[in-house]
C-alpha cells in the first residue's frame, strides 16, 4: 500500500450499513442520527497495521520491536517469563456480599517499551467498529491483553498508537505512554499529536480520569465525568474498571475490577480503584475503559469474569504484549 493510498483512506469515511438489528427503531430525525453515531460502523483508516508502517508516519523508530522476543520464554499458569519481559497476573478478592470485590493485577516489565502494543478492531481505525478482546489478541497473535480507552465510542481525543497519530482532537485529560518507558498524564488540549510524538510518545489513551500522579490519588475523582453524550455520562460509582499504572520506567501495572455481580464482585470506586494502584507502588495510574467493557485476556483465556457472566463485551481496541 502506498503513502497517498493509505491518506485517501484516511481522509475519506466508508460508511458500512449492515443490519442493525434493533426492533422498534425507525431511520428517522434523532432515531436515524444514533444509529449512525452510536450503531454503525465507520472506518477511517482501514489495515492499520499496514499503515503504521508507512515512511512519514512515524516519528523515529519502528513497529518492529511489537512482538520480538528472544526464544526462550516460559509460561508457568498465569505468568510469562523471558529474557527481555515478564508478566505475572494474581487474582486477589474482598469483603462478602455487597461489599464483595475481585480484581486481577498483572505486574509487567518490559526490556523496551514498545513491547507493550496497541491494536484495533478488525485492524480498522474508525467509530463503532468492535471485537471482543480476545479474538483481536488472537489475530495480532499476542499473549497478553486489556480492554484500551474505547476511542471508537467517541470522535474527540488524542489517539497515538504504536507511534503513530491517527486523531488529533484535544478533547480531556489523556495519558501518554513513552517510549522510554514512562507514563505522563496531561492536558489534551494544551497540546497536539504532532507535539507528543515529536517528544516520544508511543501510545496515548483519552478516557480518565487520572488516578494517581506522583505517587498519590488525585483527589476529587469519583466526581470527574469524562463524556457528556449520553451512554457514557458518567463513570462514578462503584463499577467495573480497567486501568494503567507506572512503577517505575518499563515497570507497569494493569488492574481490572470486576462488578455488578452481587455476592462475586459489585465493583469499587474510582478512588478505591486508584488506592490499589498506591499500595502496588504505582507512580502514575490511568482510568481506562470500563463496565462489560472490562476484561483481561491470557494465553488464550479470559482472566477475569465481566459482570459476572465469563463472556466478554466487544470493544474498539486492546493494550497487548506478545511473546
Amino acid at each position: 500500500m502506498t503513502n497517498s493510498t493509505a491518506m485517501k483512506k484516511i481522509s475519506r469515511r466508508a460508511v458500512i450499513t449492515g443490519s442493525v438489528g434493533m426492533v422498534g427503531l425507525t431511520a428517522a430525525g434523532g432515531t436515524a442520527w444514533a444509529l449512525d453515531r452510536f450503531l454503525i460502523e465507520h472506518a477511517d483508516v482501514t489495515s492499520a497495521s499496514d499503515y503504521e508502517g508507512l515512511p512519514g508516519t512515524q516519528s523515529g523508530g519502528t513497529t518492529a520491536n511489537i512482538s520480538s522476543s528472544a526464544d526462550d520464554g516460559v509460561i508457568d499458569g498465569l505468568s510469562y517469563t523471558s529474557s527481555d519481559r515478564s508478566i505475572t497476573i494474581t487474582a486477589h478478592s474482598s469483603g462478602s456480599g455487597d461489599s464483595a470485590l475481585a480484581w486481577y493485577v498483572a505486574d509487567v516489565r518490559l526490556g523496551d517499551a514498545t513491547f507493550l502494543a496497541s491494536a484495533f478492531a478488525k485492524d480498522t481505525f474508525g467509530t463503532n467498529i468492535i471485537d471482543t478482546p480476545s479474538s483481536i489478541l488472537s489475530q495480532v497473535g499476542g499473549l497478553f491483553a486489556v480492554n484500551g480507552d474505547y476511542y471508537g465510542f467517541r470522535d474527540t481525543g488524542i489517539v497515538i498508537r504504536n507511534g503513530v497519530a491517527f486523531r488529533d482532537e484535544p478533547a480531556r485529560q489523556g495519558l501518554a505512554i513513552m517510549r522510554d518507558g514512562s507514563m505522563v498524564s496531561y492536558d489534551e488540549t494544551a497540546t497536539s499529536a504532532a507535539r507528543l510524538i515529536a517528544d516520544g510518545a508511543w501510545h496515548t489513551l483519552s478516557f480518565g480520569p487520572t488516578l494517581v500522579d506522583g505517587g498519590v490519588v488525585v483527589p476529587g475523582i469519583d466526581e470527574v465525568e469524562v463524556d457528556t453524550n449520553f451512554g457514557n455520562h458518567s463513570i462514578q460509582g462503584r463499577q467495573p474498571r480497567t486501568g494503567i499504572g507506572m512503577i517505575e520506567p518499563n515497570h507497569f501495572l494493569v488492574i481490572v475490577a470486576d462488578g455488578r455481580s452481587p455476592g462475586y464482585s459489585t465493583g469499587t470506586t474510582m478512588t478505591d480503584f486508584a488506592g490499589l494502584f498506591t499500595d502496588l507502588g504505582a507512580q502514575v495510574a490511568y482510568n481506562l475503559d470500563g463496565g462489560g467493557s472490562s476484561a483481561m485476556v491470557f494465553n488464550g483465556a479470559l482472566v477475569n469474569n465481566p459482570l459476572g457472566r465469563g463472556k466478554e463485551r466487544g470493544t474498539s481496541d486492546i493494550l497487548w504484549i506478545g511473546r
